[in-house]
């Protein structure tokens, strides 16, 4: 079994039990503010997070041969032999999640998928495994894929790219007002907090993942205003408890205004348009 092969069965096996953990993590924050979980949300993305468990397994057996293929003809041979080069590249792939994430809001074929983890209307730990299925469909691991052609090894990659999402899932609180300094530094719940809020002025901020700095440096950064309360949800689109409207909703708006842009002769710009 080649190492991509392996790792996804390791995964597998324990998604599961990572799935369980976040759960009870975001059970113990409902039992601290109630106000912020909505139960029938909370279950639905629990149904979706738990379709995920099925999903993306079979998603990493179908890329695993194409990621060792790539990584056989990588341009260069990047090893990680150390911690120091292991951060490095959590750095970089933060960097590369950062115009994934800015991406995947301006890019509609990006967003089908992107919008099922915006989609909750209260802010909290269960709407962080609120995530899409498809994934394989959007290309989303092609930037990962780029990383692996340039010669770092996949499961370093991966390994880091993992790192990632867990320290996201975090940031989806209310319950943690502000870090004080890192506030500068770091992704924070205060940070993602904008970048979930639907209030017009505040759409398509604060992408980083582990770090907010990407977002100082590129303009995409803002504060919460102090006189106006967040929303949160998809704009212009009513809530559903349903799984599989929320996850495949958005495909279906895709569909139906690529074929009315098409009909109108709208511009190439107005069809790809994402949030």
């Amino acid at each position: 079994m080649s190492p991509m092969l392996f790792q996804g069965a390791t995964q597998a096996q324990q998604r599961p039990l990572l799935l369980g953990l976040l759960v009870l993590l975001a059970l113990l924050e409902w039992r601290l503010r109630p106000a912020a979980y909505d139960w029938r949300e909370s279950a639905a993305s629990t149904a979706v997070a738990f379709g995920n468990v099925l999903i993306r397994p079979v998603t990493a057996a179908l890329l695993a041969p194409l990621f060792a293929w790539v990584a056989a003809h990588a341009l260069f041979d990047l090893p990680i032999r150390t911690p120091l080069a292991f951060v490095g590249l959590v750095l970089l792939v933060d960097f590369i999640y950062y115009g994934y994430h800015r991406a995947s809001h301006h890019l509609r074929w990006l967003w089908a998928t992107h919008a099922v983890h915006h989609s909750s209307t209260h802010f909290n730990l269960s709407a962080a495994y609120r995530l899409g299925w498809t994934d394989l469909l959007s290309g989303t691991w092609l930037w990962l894929l780029a990383l692996v052609a340039l010669g770092f090894p996949a499961p370093a990659v991966l390994g880091a790219f993992g790192l990632n999402l867990l320290f996201q899932f975090f940031v989806h609180t209310e319950t943690v007002r502000s870090l004080g300094w890192l506030e500068w530094w770091i992704n924070t719940p205060a940070h993602h907090r904008v970048h979930h809020a639907s209030n017009e002025a505040l759409r398509d901020r604060n992408f980083g993942g582990l770090l907010i700095v990407w977002d100082r440096w590129f303009g995409t950064f803002a504060d919460a205003p102090a006189d106006e309360p967040l929303r949160y949800g998809l704009a212009g689109v009513p809530r559903s408890d349903n799984p599989l409207q929320i996850v495949f909703g958005e495909w279906w708006r895709l569909l139906v205004d690529g074929r009315e842009a098409l009909r109108r002769r709208l511009p190439w710009r107005r069809r790809v348009r994402g949030s």
